[in-house]
């Protein structure tokens, strides 16, 4: 009895000061498609150096995947998928603003899909460096939305957005 106390004792000394400093998720960041897809760009954009890691894994499933395709400079496809720590682990810490400039969502039951066509600069209101789509598998729970996968491919020459992905 006396060995239970003390382990409870020693878990809640060490495990609440653990909780207390990790606020995420944030409320208004999963209770809905919007705000879970403003959080998507906000915890990815910011002046050089780490970018928001606990808040986005909070936006991710635990399962979630990230897989980037684009075209190599020889012209060959590609595909690369990985775990959401492989991407915080492999992404840049320069400077970087993406921000959405268009959405088309579909959703039935507790999916949703969301095309996602961002732009992306290195200042803020700087000029645009860059176009894309992201393409974002979402799950709601009951209570709280969650990304599931998310796929981009940039914009080029070969690869213009289509009329449809781009505001009117």
């Amino acid at each position: 009895m006396l060995l239970r106390s003390l382990v409870a004792v020693i878990l809640t000394a060490t495990i609440t000061p653990i909780l207390a400093q990790n606020p995420y998720p944030l409320k208004e960041d999963v209770t809905t498609l919007d705000g879970i897809i403003k959080a998507y760009y906000e915890v990815v954009s910011g002046p050089e150096g780490p970018k928001q890691t606990e808040r986005d894994k909070s936006l991710h499933h635990p399962s979630a995947n990230v897989m980037v395709t684009g075209t190599t400079k020889t012209g060959e496809r590609f595909i690369r998928t990985m775990t959401l720590k492989e991407f915080h682990a492999n992404t840049p810490m320069d400077a970087f603003y993406e921000n959405e400039i268009h959405r088309v969502t579909e959703q039935f039951g507790s999916i949703a899909h969301v095309w996602s066509t961002y732009e992306f600069r290195n200042t803020p209101g700087g000029p645009v460096l860059g176009r894309g789509i992201n393409s974002i598998q979402l799950y709601y729970d009951g209570e709280r939305w969650w990304v599931l996968n998310w796929v981009y491919d940039s914009e080029r020459t070969s690869n213009p957005i289509p009329a449809r992905y781009l505001p009117e």
